[in-house]
């Protein structure tokens, strides 16, 4: 990557510098506000609400755990692809329902278990609103992304893959979006077909439309990367993929927390996020499927609540979603997370996708002054992830030695081996951002950096 002079690199931008990338991703909707002028652009250092600009300290005073101690230092949080921290109003939603609703759902005749039901349903609804659904009855509750695509993979997949099919699915993927291919792929005798990517980890979408043919039959891709936080075209990819009849899966688990998603819009057929990566509890995620696809979708588990009648001579099944809901869930799951929905759509999303912008950056410019570090990936179109190596040091060790200064970030594969290793990594440190971050947090870990090259 092109490293600025230290000077350049340790300005404090005022506004998004010339030739960042500004707005709001590739893939939201196409009517989405973008950032366009100096005024709307908060001043990342100070967090400054000049102009209508977002100012982070509203959303910090919200997360409890981002003002404890670390090894005697203030926590730096910069792990959010990993996952977020929460606002105390998803905890109070969660210790609101334990404290007076608690019961199980959709078959109790008595007043908690209506209350239960109505607050579990209302989740639907807000997931659905959320993702620009046209109905709570297109979104299935999951455990997260992971499950989500493994539900597809087995109820979908068994019933629509066969021998020579193709499922294309690109190397920027995080392993739950690649493993649960593999496996069905296997049972099924088709073919799971890598999507390369370019050297500034964009997909090569003229390999993409190349490898598509009448035997595609899915295409897998991230709305966002965890590892290189490349923000691919995927509604034109979407697009094509439909000319040749194939269903498109969508992975936003690193996507919904920065910028507004629209199913129809995208035009996706299948859409999966986890709620702990959208400052909501862990354990909790959804499946959107649009209606035709998910009215085909046989049970994938078997259990309560997803059945209509029971008999040792054949069993019959509920309406989906349901169907696709075995056993008890996270009742309380789907109240924290429409909390976090609540809470993150609180912020005005021209403001927040303009400093998100601007904060990234910054962090760029920043880390590029430090001797020896290269951050992974350069696509014009990208959120808030800065994976990165330095020379003579060990990602774990970075990670260890940042940890000491209270800055949390992650060092590893990050489930993503493919697209590390397209840079020839087995392992990398990565510090990622959510929009409660400051450029003084940067700072920190700017300083931190630098100290642990300078001692050797």
């Amino acid at each position: 990557m092109t490293t600025p002079d230290v000077a350049s690199a340790t300005a404090v931008p005022t506004a998004v510098p010339a030739g960042a990338p500004t707005g709001v991703p590739t893939g939201a909707p196409t009517d989405a506000p973008t950032a366009t002028t100096v005024a709307d652009r908060p001043d990342v250092r100070t967090g400054s609400t000049r102009a209508g600009g977002f100012d982070p300290e509203l959303a910090r005073r919200d997360v409890p755990i981002l003002h404890r101690t670390v090894n005697g230092r203030p926590l730096v949080w910069l792990d959010n692809g990993a996952t977020t921290q929460k606002p105390r109003q998803v905890i109070e939603a969660l210790a609101g329902y334990y404290s007076t609703t608690n019961s199980n759902i959709h078959r109790g005749a008595h007043t908690l278990a209506r209350e239960a039901t109505e607050a579990y349903e209302g989740g639907r609804a807000a997931v659905a609103g959320f993702l620009g659904a046209a109905s709570p009855d297109s979104i299935v509750f999951t455990r997260g992304t992971t499950e989500a695509v493994n539900l597809v993979a087995q109820s979908w997949g068994r019933d629509n893959l066969g021998p020579g099919d193709e499922i294309l699915v690109s190397t920027l993927e995080h392993h739950s979006d690649i493993v649960p291919w593999q496996l069905i792929a296997k049972e099924r005798k088709a073919r799971v077909v890598p999507i390369p990517l370019l050297p500034d980890g964009q997909i090569d979408q003229t390999a993409f439309a190349d490898l598509l043919s009448f035997r595609t039959q899915l295409v897998a891709v991230s709305h966002a990367s965890n590892v290189l936080g490349t923000v691919p075209p995927v509604k034109e990819m979407t697009a094509l993929a439909h000319r040749y009849g194939a269903r498109v899966l969508v992975d936003g688990a690193q996507a919904v927390a920065h910028f507004p998603v629209d199913v129809q819009d995208l035009d996706a057929d299948f859409y999966v996020f986890s709620g702990h990566k959208l400052y909501g509890p862990t354990g909790i995620g959804a499946l959107y499927a649009k209606p035709d696809v998910l009215e085909g979708m046989r049970p994938w588990q078997g259990g309560g609540n997803m059945i209509d009648h029971v008999d040792f001579s054949g069993s019959t099944f509920a309406p989906v979603p349901h169907r696709l809901e075995a056993g008890t869930g996270d009742l309380s799951g789907p109240v924290g997370l429409r909390a976090a929905m609540e809470w993150l759509t609180s912020f005005d999303h021209r403001a927040v996708a303009a400093y998100e912008t601007a904060l990234t950056q910054y962090a760029q410019q920043a880390l590029a002054s430090v001797p020896g570090l290269e951050v992974l990936g350069s696509a014009p179109e990208r959120v808030a992830v800065l994976t990165f190596t330095m020379a003579g040091q060990d990602p774990s060790a970075i990670a260890s030695w940042l940890d000491q200064d209270g800055i949390a970030v992650r060092a590893g594969h990050h489930c993503a081996q493919p697209a590390l290793r397209f840079f020839g990594l087995e392992s990398a440190a990565r510090a990622s951002l959510a929009l409660y971050n400051t450029a003084e947090e940067v700072d920190q870990l700017v300083d931190s950096l630098m100290r642990l090259q300078e001692q050797g």
